[in-house]
């Protein structure tokens, strides 16, 4: 390899079959119908990127990525069930049902991009893309071991960048200078993390120097891409290793930054407490094969900077309500300007929030009410997880889940203003009166 771990134009070796441990069988049948009827065509076709790594580990790809010397309109001719897709750089996507297997062309070599590439004023590489030949596709990759090609037409496996020796020893390195790659797409950083944590690598010491340099540059990412970032990052399952490494190199303000400034004031753990529990659950919802939700994560973490601001506004005189109906507007609307998150995301998270006060109201109708909200069930559990890190009386918790277990005669008594609530607290509220004007009687209800 060249130096500076820039690409070579041959390969630095090529790995017959005996010599790694992808089969074809462990490969989507779809795939292996593209890659065999491009070469059927006469063009070049490989399987590259995330899916080899992840066979060479032992897992399960969750897309098979092709490329080809085709371009997307050849493509577009050996497929029927093909679609063209993107502007500044056009992918073929051919589709089997409900999978789709995307097909691009080999992208032309940056060395050959000079006299394209610009500088942005904050120090961003910008440049064009081109059609080349596998040599020079090798600069679309931005790590070594998601630049390895397996080719099906002998199940070798073509190695440009010491690829395979990154991937035996665990480590995660940037092809070319880092501050280079990094200032051409500063998203390469969250790459970073992300794919360190979900492959249990380590990052390669000049790529990690570079991400604490550089990590202001994200602040000039579209919030479109970075809020698809964010969710790559924390519905993956490992989302607490990937918040606990976002922090780390300074990445995190830039997609939360009204909770990184809460976190670093905050001279107590529980902020830190309830997002480490929020992610870790749905860590552990992702290995059971459960679902989870954005919007729930996402009121996790834009928690604290909303609590804050509601508690701020109820010292000034707004009623409780209001006061986290108003603390939501700003959060949110601070948050999309860095996180692009859809209307249908923030709606929900409002309603979880919203309705976290409610809960205090356990007598009469109200808990009634609250049961039959269809978020209900979303607001208890966020209301538990406030519980089990510190942020609300663990009593509360328990009065719901009684009620939510008794039959209408039970929820009935339990609701009365004389009742007693779970651990023996009243479910009685303090009936507030106003205090009496001038010249008005104070024995008088106002």
């Amino acid at each position: 390899m060249a130096e500076n771990n820039l690409p070579t134009t041959t390969p630095v070796r090529v790995y017959p079959r005996s010599e790694h441990s992808i089969s074809r069988s462990r490969i989507s049948e779809n795939a292996l119908k593209v890659l065999y009827r491009l070469q059927k065509e006469g063009f070049d076709a490989y399987l590259v990127g995330g899916c080899v790594r992840d066979l060479l580990l032992g897992r399960e790809p969750k897309d098979f990525d092709v490329v080809t010397n085709a371009d997307p309109d050849q493509v577009k001719k050996v497929f029927r069930n093909c679609r063209i897709i993107g502007r500044r750089f056009r992918l073929a996507h051919v589709y089997f049902g409900k999978e789709v297997v995307e097909v691009a062309t080999f992208r032309g070599a940056a060395e050959s991009q000079n006299d394209k590439q610009l500088l942005t004023q904050d120090g961003r590489l910008l440049r064009d893309n081109v059609y080349g030949g596998i040599e020079e596709d090798v600069w679309r990759r931005d790590f070594t071991v998601n630049a390895l090609y397996y080719n099906i037409k002998d199940f070798t496996v073509i190695d440009y960048v010491n690829g395979m020796k990154d991937h035996e020893a665990g480590t995660l390195k940037l092809i070319g200078d880092p501050q280079t790659r990094f200032r051409e797409d500063p998203v390469r950083m969250l790459r970073a993390v992300r794919f360190a944590v979900k492959l249990g690598f380590k990052i390669d010491p000049a790529c990690e120097r570079a991400l604490f340099e550089l990590a202001g540059l994200l602040a000039d990412i579209p919030p479109a891409r970075l809020y698809d970032e964010t969710l790559k990052l924390f519905l993956s399952g490992y989302a607490l290793q990937a918040f606990e490494g976002l922090r780390r190199y300074g990445l995190f303000k830039a997609l939360f930054p009204t909770t990184e400034k809460c976190l670093s004031e905050e001279d107590s753990d529980f902020p830190k407490m309830l997002i480490a529990k929020a992610l870790q659950n749905s860590d552990n919802r992702v290995a059971d094969g459960k679902s989870v939700t954005a919007y729930f994560l996402f009121a996790a973490l834009l928690w604290e900077p909303t609590q804050a601001l509601a508690k701020q506004k109820m010292d000034d005189g707004d009623p409780e309500y209001i006061a986290y109906q108003e603390a939501a507007n700003i959060t949110i609307g601070k948050q999309v300007k860095r996180t692009a998150m859809p209307r249908h995301i923030s709606l929900a998270m409002r309603e979880v929030w919203s309705l976290q006060p409610k809960f205090n109201a356990r007598v009469g109708s109200k808990p009634g009410r609250l049961l039959a909200h269809p978020r209900f069930r979303a607001g208890y559990d966020f209301l538990v997880l406030r519980a089990e890190t510190g942020g609300v009386d663990p009593e509360l918790v328990a009065w719901w889940e009684a009620y939510q277990n008794a039959n209408e005669t039970e929820q009935r008594k339990m609701t009365q203003p004389t009742s007693k609530s779970v651990g023996g607290k009243t479910g009685r509220r303090r009936s507030y009166r106003k205090k009496p004007s001038a010249g008005q009687s104070a024995g008088t209800e106002v």
